[in-house]
């Protein structure tokens, strides 16, 4: 009996550690927000900082609550993911709403805008294209750890041959030595890499767009911070009903220089 103690008393004591919150687990002290890097206007890293318009929307709500936080920056979108599955990151600005990332992300109830997604092709290897089933029997590739909304993740797992990248000028240079037939990225990060390499005239978005499903703010659920949400979806429809979320994704896509016969879609 008296060899059995020891170990029986550190059992408690172990039992009584688990069962008390780490110093701070419970608060929310300081709220980190945190988004694909590869992903203007609307996120990206420019060797600094993360900055775009879904981190100017974020950090003016979080402003006006008086929520403390700070943007960090944690790498490739995957890693993004897997931080705030994990509570490390508290917030994502912005990604689109999916079944699987509300396993552990509470998704806003306000959209910040609409996030069109395209089909980019080598100009002198374009292909008829009407719809989804066209992309069928090509080889294709997105980048690691996009999701696109509206159904086209369903019907890419099921149909499509998909290659993964962690950044989508790496996409790019395989389209460019035929390695693939297409990449599936965001429009408005696929115009803007083009624009900024000069590149406009080897490659080209077909339409019409895969999707062109919102993007939100998401709280990870494992971060005590997510008890803020429903504070930040009342700003958020402040903001929307002054206007202010287009304004800010209006002054972002200045950047964008998009060829005369291409559209802009209206964002909201």
């Amino acid at each position: 009996m008296f060899k059995l103690l020891p170990a029986y008393t550190l059992a408690l004591a172990m039992s009584a550690i688990s069962a008390t919150p780490a110093a701070g687990a419970a608060e929310c002290t300081k709220l980190v927000v945190s988004a694909d890097s590869d992903y203007a206007p609307l996120h990206w890293y420019d060797g600094k900082r993360l900055t775009g318009a879904s981190i100017e929307i974020a950090t003016r709500v979080l402003g006006a609550l008086n929520i403390p936080f700070e943007v960090r920056y944690v790498g490739p979108f995957h890693r993004v993911l897997k931080a705030a599955e994990s509570g490390e990151v508290a917030m994502i600005a912005s990604l689109k709403m999916t079944h699987e990332r509300q396993q552990y992300l509470a998704f806003t109830s306000v959209p910040l805008f609409v996030n069109p997604i395209a089909v980019f092709v080598a100009r002198d290897r374009r292909f008829a294209y009407g719809g989804w089933k066209d992309l069928v029997g090509k080889r294709g590739a997105i980048t690691l750890g996009n999701q696109f909304g509206g159904g086209f993740d369903e019907f890419m797992r099921d149909n499509l041959s998909i290659e993964t990248a962690q950044k989508t000028y790496m996409n790019f240079t395989k389209l460019d030595s035929g390695r693939i037939d297409y990449l599936v990225t965001g429009y408005y990060s696929g115009m803007i890499y083009l624009n900024q390499t000069q590149q406009q005239d080897r490659f080209m978005p077909l339409r019409p767009f895969v999707s062109e499903t919102d993007n939100y703010l998401a709280l990870s659920k494992a971060s005590p911070c997510i008890k803020h949400l429903a504070r930040i979806n009342a700003q958020l429809e402040a903001m929307q009903k002054r206007g202010e979320l287009r304004a800010v994704l209006q002054s972002f896509e200045t950047d964008l220089r998009i060829e005369s016969n291409d559209t802009m879609p209206q964002s909201r």
